[in-house]
């Protein structure tokens, strides 16, 4: 029998915590509580976990700094948790490589359903493709920091990426010489199925070209018509980008 999805939650009200862990567990999933910065990195070293719901404010640390942190070393999905409702803080949470962003007050249902989402589109990898593990991957001439997450050109320019931006071009990176769909893409990256008139993608892969110089005559993220996308580079991954 397989083993339920190990669920942290982090947060300083003792009912939130307690009302998600039994929901939780009623739900098929096993949850863990933590209330704070301290008690999540102590669950972290002692359990598997793969999801993190991480509130926005806790006593002893920023949530956006406990996911920033989290995330060079590590690409544990994390749900971000927060009564702060504002359009910049949910950007600043999915730019700190937060997954999914859930305000205050919420239904548990609608965090089950985000949960599984998360959880979905973070294995959904195309069949037979694994995820590179080394720190820096190589690719012509261009290297990316996957701790840091610092893009550095040909020329040695430190290029800024977005946490969008991050994401996709790690994901092709994670798969080089494969055609990618529009499809997949989508799901990977923002967990829904695209319309029939959906570009989201068509605009990210053209901001990406933009940071990678080949606007005109792109050369590494090449089109392959009617069917989606492919980097056309060779992949070397390395222990560090020094």
């Amino acid at each position: 029998m397989e083993s339920p999805d190990r669920i942290l939650i982090v947060d300083d009200d003792p009912e939130i915590r307690r009302l998600l862990v039994d929901y939780l567990a009623k739900n098929g999933f096993e949850a863990l509580p933590a209330r704070d910065g301290r008690e999540m990195a102590q669950m972290l070293d002692k359990h598997a976990i793969d999801l993190v719901v991480l509130d926005l404010n806790l006593p002893d640390a920023d949530g956006l700094t406990l996911c920033r942190d989290l995330r060079t070393r590590s690409n544990l999905p994390v749900l971000m948790l927060t009564a702060r409702g504002e359009e910049t803080d949910r950007i600043i949470g999915i730019e700190m490589g937060a997954d999914d962003y859930l305000v205050k007050p919420f239904s548990p249902r609608e965090l089950v359903a985000r949960l599984k989402a998360v959880l979905r589109r973070t294995r959904a990898l195309p069949p037979n493709l694994q995820a590179e593990t080394q720190r820096c991957l190589a690719f012509a001439g261009w290297r990316l920091d996957t701790a840091t997450r610092v893009l550095t050109a040909p020329d040695g320019v430190v290029v800024p990426l977005s946490g969008g931006e991050y994401r996709l071009l790690r994901l092709l990176l994670e798969h080089p010489n494969r055609v990618l769909n529009r499809d997949q893409l989508t799901e990977l990256l923002h967990g829904r199925t695209p319309g029939p008139y959906d570009r989201a993608i068509d605009v990210q892969i053209s901001r990406l070209r933009q940071r990678l110089r080949e606007e005109n005559a792109p050369q590494i993220i090449k089109t392959v018509r009617g069917e989606g996308y492919v980097l056309a580079a060779a992949v070397e991954g390395r222990a560090s980008c020094d």
